[in-house]
């Protein structure tokens, strides 16, 4: 008999109540939110079965619960504080094999880059493997993503160990913290960028990273396909006034002060 098939789920966590920019994951990028380009950009990795959306219980919330129910996706609702528990028990609710983390505030996410991360999870048979943050950028030599490239994998196995062993609430906030600060019990891979793009920030915290992410959009959006991050490389070399809308931003928030918050 052949191996049985590994079902591998994105879930991504989203929710309104954004301290610096609230309401942001369903704000239009042309006629569609947000989170609604996310979730098609991850839909494009062939190696991920089901996309479904972790928010919170909050009532605040109730909209984007809404456009789950509207664009027919999976939601979870659960902890708004406690993330790393949200992330559990969806992955038990949509019987995730292995889980794949995006954040609701990476509307460039790339889906060559999800893709590396999974082969390489499956290759090396690692408990976790990152690219862009957390496990794939914080204090480790080699090149990095834009931030807002963000993924993670994790086997279920290793997410159940976090959420059975992580106990400060850093920890269950951030959910790839508690292994990262204990390299010794956790088999962690990495993938680096090619070439260290690490001062572009394509992550939208703030009114000033909407707006270059729509200037983005609306020069390389086609609606039955997905451009790159080598694509919104080249058109930022182009138009530098486009790259510094958000420039002031990248020093005051870097990756070691952001684990995990991309709500």
């Amino acid at each position: 008999m052949g191996e049985e098939a590994i079902r591998t789920v994105a879930i991504l966590q989203a929710r309104l109540g954004s301290r610096r920019f609230p309401g942001k994951v369903l704000m239009p990028l042309g006629t569609k939110p947000m989170l609604w380009h996310i979730v098609q950009r991850v839909r494009a990795v062939s190696q991920i079965d089901e996309v479904c959306i972790a928010t919170t219980e909050h009532l605040r919330d109730w909209p984007l619960r809404q456009f789950c129910h509207v664009e027919s996706l999976l939601c979870y609702a659960g902890s708004e504080d406690d993330v790393l528990d949200r992330y559990y028990h969806a992955a038990i609710a949509f019987q995730a094999d292995r889980v794949v983390r995006i954040t609701g505030d990476c509307p460039c996410i790339d889906p060559g880059v999800i893709n590396t991360v999974l082969q390489m999870q499956q290759q090396g048979n690692f408990d976790l493997v990152g690219a862009a943050t957390g496990a794939g950028a914080v204090g480790v030599e080699g090149y990095h993503f834009p931030d807002g490239l963000d993924v993670e994998c994790y086997t279920f196995a290793c997410l159940g160990r976090l959420w059975h062993e992580a106990k400060a609430l850093q920890d269950r906030e951030h959910v790839s913290l508690y292994a990262i600060r204990n390299p010794d019990l956790f088999d962690i891979g990495r993938v680096f960028a090619p070439a260290d793009d690490g001062h572009h920030r394509w992550t939208v915290d703030h009114a000033e990273d909407f707006q270059l992410v729509t200037a983005i959009y609306e020069a390389l959006y086609q609606e039955d396909s997905h451009f790159t991050m080598q694509e919104i490389l080249a058109y930022l070399e182009e138009h530098p006034e486009v790259y510094a809308l958000n420039r002031k931003r990248v020093e005051q928030e870097r990756y070691a002060d952001l684990w995990g918050r991309g709500e």
